[in-house]
Order: structure tokens, then C-alpha cells, then sequence
């Protein structure tokens, strides 16, 4: 249970556990460690809620890497700005290597495209994206059969923890939940 923004207790019903968090994690790591293991990948995280995710997923990777971020604006106050804004780019270079994007939560698919396009544009060997949670949304635009390596599907509801917030709040958590207004 938290505060919100406007001063509102929200409630948070959690949905995955810790353990079920963890045993997905290392299922997403086991399965890029197999696909990757000789290829020193470029691992790119979406800030900021990837973060938590990103740490995790490197840790159990244990292959040569490199990490990088991208972080992209697209929502002010739980609404949709409108266009998205690059805040910050990928500063390694992407051109010929092998990367992985991943990201927290395909909510809308709008960040995901913008980043994996602006990337694309930078010519890598090869580009995927792994994703921790996929919305079940008529707003997604990203298809779920373009990602490679999917976590967890959820509902269309206001998800946070593990690195994902509302207004800031409940990164913290251990667990994924949702919150319940």
C-alpha cells in the first residue's frame, strides 16, 4: 500500500510473486546464455523502469557482455504526452554487434518501436528485444510474436513493482502487482 500523487492510498494486489519473478528471470537468461553465448552481446536496458530487470537478467546471464541504456519520455502524470522524446541515447557503439533490448513492460508497444527503430537505424549484426511483462491491451501496437523473448503476459491493468512505478512509487517491491484504485 502506498501514496499516490494526488495524496490517494492506492492498494497494490500482487499478481507474480518474488519466486515467480526470479524463475522467470533466469528462464529469460538460460535462453539468451543458449542463443548467445560466444557473441559478446550488447545489451541495451529501457530506463527507467528496466533497470531492476536489466540488473537481474545480466547477472544470471554469465557470458561476455556489455550494457548500455536508452531512455525515452512518453508519459506525463499516467497520460500519454503525445510524440516521444529521446532522452537518452545508447552511447557504445551498435553498428555490426549483436543486441538485446530490454525493456520492463510492453504497455503500449509506442517506446519499444521508437527505440528498436532508432537502433535498427545504427545497422547491428542483429537486434532483439526481451521483455519482462507483455499487456494484453487493445493498445499495443508491438506484436508479441516480434519480441523473442517474452517473460509474463498480464491484463490490461496499471502494473507496478520490480522496477515499475506509479508516480515514482513502488519500484521497490520485490513482486509485480497491480495497483487497485
Amino acid at each position: 500500500m502506498g501514496e499516490g500523487r494526488a495524496g490517494v492510498n492506492l492498494k497494490v494486489k500482487k499478481l507474480f510473486s518474488e519466486e515467480e519473478v526470479h524463475d522467470t528471470v533466469g528462464r529469460l537468461a538460460g535462453r539468451i546464455r543458449a542463443d548467445y553465448k560466444d557473441k559478446n552481446p550488447l545489451i541495451i536496458g529501457c530506463l527507467t523502469g528496466g533497470f531492476v530487470f536489466m540488473a537481474d537478467l545480466v547477472r544470471r546471464l554469465n557470458i561476455p557482455l556489455e550494457c548500455d541504456f536508452m531512455k525515452v519520455s512518453s508519459y506525463e502524470d499516467r497520460m500519454s504526452a503525445g510524440e516521444l522524446k529521446l532522452l537518452l541515447d545508447s552511447t557504445l557503439p551498435v553498428e555490426g554487434r549483436r543486441v538485446i533490448v530490454v525493456e520492463d513492460i510492453v504497455d503500449t508497444g509506442r517506446s519499444l518501436t521508437y527505440i528498436m527503430d532508432r537502433l535498427r537505424s545504427k545497422r547491428p549484426a542483429s537486434l532483439e528485444a526481451c521483455v519482462l511483462l507483455y499487456k494484453e491491451s487493445p493498445r499495443v501496437t508491438f506484436p508479441k510474436e516480434k519480441i523473442k523473448y517474452v517473460g509474463l503476459t498480464v491484463a490490461d491493468v496499471f502494473i507496478v513493482g520490480y522496477g515499475i512505478d506509479c508516480a515514482q512509487k513502488h519500484r521497490e517491491l520485490p513482486y509485480i502487482g497491480c495497483v487497485e484504485e
